[in-house]
């Protein structure tokens, strides 16, 4: 031990506060570890006992923390995200301000129920998406959705750590917690003041950057298709009353040999609910209402209507973005060795033994015609389309197939969209829990991540893989410097000092000062850190002067939340760095308007729906 006297305690907190910033700031030292040489230096010094300065491991605000990590991972891989993204691709490439609004938006609103790193994350692939097929700038579009997922954190309680941490901060001295939607209000004020500051004056600013190269190293499926100049279209077909095709099985229906339809993929109503079977066998009966989803010669189409009694479907974007993720297409390469050398596709029986069909084959880079019938050769390439699961295991085959391309929709594949309703179910029992108070949050959370597992929307595996165990360490490991803060008086020295610095002046005074020191923090350090250490500063200075502890404690909420002008200051602004293309002016630039817009907020808006 390197017990100090106990009279320069408040000092030494002091100093490692210092310490810590320094540390963080130059971006050298995982935040985790500083976290962890701050709990060592508290409990070496005997600045606090062990059991106090490990407390925060033990805190609900991190067990809260995970359980939200899970439940965003949830609603990742059931797809609510990505259907999401894909929707405002579709619905806004004819307007550029559509795109943006809706854009923001969508990121501000996802970033309200799951974690706004992971929504981050999962946008830039989308973003990159958007501005390729819309040649638009990525830098136009990362930096106003980032700000946005920012911008969530003053809209619900469990978007950002730092408002667990704040309303941990009130109950802990004795005052009410914070509730789901205390401070939504606000909140979408400042989210409106964004997107029209984005929209109008912010985007003008923003640089230009070139599309990612990433994109262009894939292609989509729809591509594959063309450079394979295959000679079918794929539709869809419902079996309507009457047709021929009811209560016979698909090998019995003969479509193929009589007309050359391959069945992709069909839906079937399966006790009310509409079931894809991607990758479809043989031995599958057909009902009337059955989707199917084909590829036809265009010359048959119309008499495939007309003698099998099929109608034409038009699928909602919902459907098709389900058989996106269910079913792709890849190119695939003969291996030398492959036990198919010799053999046409047609004897090859690929459906049978690997679940796939076969729609063109490429040799020395000519597609070649009648290649059902073609005798396969080394290094042949084939389009092959089928169940994305079918596909990976062709993957494994590594002595018969090299898979050569893996299309662009690959990347978007969710392995769980069929849970996508449970999911939205799950979420939205956590979202009433903590507005009508039926228990506390921290059990609906909890509650809420191990139904996610039980009902197989991830397993637990993912859970576990869900939780980003470097901030659960941050968080635990600065949580105990506000106790020793506390302990040591160091938080009675600086409130006593911004009182006199104030003496005399009216509480919205500090509550400029709370403002600005809040932010500086959150800019240099991390919006959890910054809460950490003014949750309290502004509690105390709130009970001194006998007024309301609400606004001051709503200030340090959305100042943590404030964190626009440095690209270190947050994940959710570190992702976008790279793919944009930005600089450290440009938060400068364009986070300055929106701090100062955040202040105003914090002034004017706070004291009106927290009076003192």
């Amino acid at each position: 031990m390197f017990s100090i006297p106990e009279q320069w305690h408040a000092n030494f907190v002091f100093a490692l506060i210092a310490a810590a910033a320094l540390l963080m700031a130059s971006n050298r030292v995982r935040y985790d570890m500083i976290a962890i040489c701050v709990v060592l230096a508290l409990i070496l010094t005997n600045v606090l006992p062990v059991n106090a300065a490990l407390a925060g491991f033990g805190n609900s605000v991190v067990i809260l923390i995970a359980g939200l990590l899970v439940v965003g991972e949830m609603l990742d891989r059931t797809g609510v995200a990505r259907f999401v993204g894909n929707w405002i691709s579709q619905n806004s490439s004819s307007s550029t301000t559509k795109m943006l609004i809706m854009l923001m938006l969508a990121s501000a609103i996802l970033s309200a129920v799951m974690s706004s790193t992971a929504v981050v994350a999962i946008f830039i692939p989308i973003v990159l998406r958007i501005a390729k097929y819309s040649n638009s700038s990525p830098s136009k579009l990362l930096l106003p959705m980032s700000y946005a997922a920012l911008v969530s954190g003053m809209l619900t309680l469990i978007a950002t750590p730092p408002n667990l941490v704040v309303s941990a901060g009130l109950k802990s001295q004795g005052f009410e917690p914070l509730s789901f939607f205390s401070f939504t209000l606000p909140g979408l004020i400042v989210l409106a003041g964004l997107v029209l500051y984005m929209v109008s004056y912010g985007r003008k600013w923003l640089p230009e950057s070139a599309p990612s190269g990433e994109e262009a190293k894939s292609r989509s499926v729809q591509a594959l298709w063309d450079e394979y100049r295959v000679e079918k279209e794929l539709t869809y077909l419902r079996v309507a009353i009457g047709s021929p095709l009811h209560g016979k099985t698909i090998g019995e229906s003969e479509l193929y040999k009589q007309y050359g339809i391959r069945i992709l993929d069909l839906s079937q109503r399966v006790r009310g609910w509409r079931e894809l079977k991607a990758g479809v066998s043989p031995d599958i009966v057909l009902h009337i209402d059955d989707i199917l989803h084909v590829a036809i010669p265009p010359a048959c189409i119309e008499q495939v209507k007309e003698e099998l009694n099929l109608v034409a479907f038009h699928p909602s974007q919902l459907e098709e973005q389900y058989r996106a993720w269910e079913f792709g297409a890849v190119s695939v390469l003969i291996h030398p060795e492959s036990k198919l050398v010799g053999r046409s596709i047609t004897e090859a029986h690929l459906r049978d033994h690997y679940g796939v069909d076969v729609f063109g084959i490429r040799r020395n880079h000519q597609v070649l015609d009648d290649y059902a019938n073609q005798k396969l050769q080394p290094s042949d390439c084939l389009l092959v389309t089928g169940a994305w699961a079918r596909i990976a295991q062709l993957q494994k085959q590594k002595h018969d197939f090299v898979v050569l391309e893996m299309p662009l929709e690959a990347s978007d594949i969710v392995p769980a969209y069929q849970r996508m309703p449970i999911a939205l179910l799950i979420t939205a029992f956590m979202v009433l829990s903590s507005v009508f108070n039926w228990m506390p949050l921290v059990a609906a959370v909890l509650i809420s991540a191990i139904a996610a597992v039980v009902t197989r929307c991830l397993t637990a595996a993912d859970a576990y893989r869900a939780i980003h165990w470097q901030s659960l360490v941050l968080l635990a490991g600065m949580l105990p410097l506000a106790d020793a803060l506390q302990r040591t008086g160091g938080t009675d020295i600086i409130v006593d000092q911004l009182v006199s610095i104030s003496s005399g002046a009216s509480p919205q005074v500090l509550l400029v000062w709370l403002f600005f020191i809040t932010a500086l923090l959150t800019n240099i350090l991390s919006n959890t850190a910054s809460a950490v250490l003014m949750t309290p500063i502004a509690i105390s200075i709130a009970t001194q002067l006998g007024v309301s502890p609400y606004p001051m404690a709503m200030t340090v909420l959305f100042a943590a939340s404030a964190a626009f002008m440095t690209p270190i200051a947050s994940p959710i602004i570190t992702l976008i760095v790279e793919p944009g293309k930005y600089r450290f002016t440009d938060f400068i630039k364009l986070g300055t308007p929106m701090l100062v817009w955040v202040f105003a907020c914090c002034y004017f808006l706070i004291p009106f729906f927290f009076p003192w």
